[in-house]
């Protein structure tokens, strides 16, 4: 049996995309998958604060709380914007900071992976790198962050419904056919 890679999209992405959306939504794998289909490169603000930090989002939420973490978040943000145009994924919370969204607007494009709370459940429920859902009642707590928060990532300037039974793959080209939506973002060959 072989892999099966999708083509490359032959093009030129003139600003940086950046995947918001709940913990869970794919923002990671599908941010992966869209840059090796675009040749760009890919960064994980929360993978460049562990980093930089030399601990987990987890040890630095206990260790600093909640406020540090999202100043160190904008902080990488901002930096990984002003280089080159490549496809960025951030933390759930990152897109509620005005501070970022206006970044995001100034320098990029942002993309919601708009996924439904139970599926969000199914793919987080196991996990516990998830500090936000450290409490009594993990469920209900990310109902809540969802409920909280689409408001916000409704301010995104693309939405692609993330579907249950979609693939990587298929979750990719719908933002690729998205991004193909605005050439002065991706310009298509």
């Amino acid at each position: 049996m072989t892999d099966h890679h999708p083509p490359s999209v032959p093009g030129r992405l003139h600003r940086s995309v950046v995947m918001v959306g709940m913990m869970g939504s794919g923002k990671t794998a599908v941010g992966r998958a869209l840059a090796q289909r675009l040749g760009v490169p890919f960064v994980d603000s929360d993978a460049e604060i562990e980093l930089a930090a030399q601990a987990t989002i987890a040890e630095i939420f206990a260790r600093d709380g909640e406020a540090f973490f999202r100043d160190r978040e904008a902080e990488v943000i901002a930096r990984l914007l002003a280089g080159p145009a490549g496809i960025l994924s951030t933390g759930g919370g990152a897109w509620l900071a005005e501070r970022n969204r206006v970044a995001v607007g100034r320098l990029g494009v942002s993309v919601w992976l708009d996924a439904p709370l139970a599926l969000l459940w199914d793919r987080v429920r196991h996990k516990d790198t998830r500090p936000l859902l450290r409490t009594a009642d993990p469920r209900g707590t990310l109902a809540s962050l969802h409920a909280a928060r689409v408001p916000f990532y409704r301010l995104a300037d693309l939405r692609i419904d993330v579907k249950p039974d979609n693939s990587i793959d298929q979750t990719t080209a719908q933002v690729i056919a998205a991004l193909a939506t605005r050439p002065d973002i991706l310009e298509l060959a």
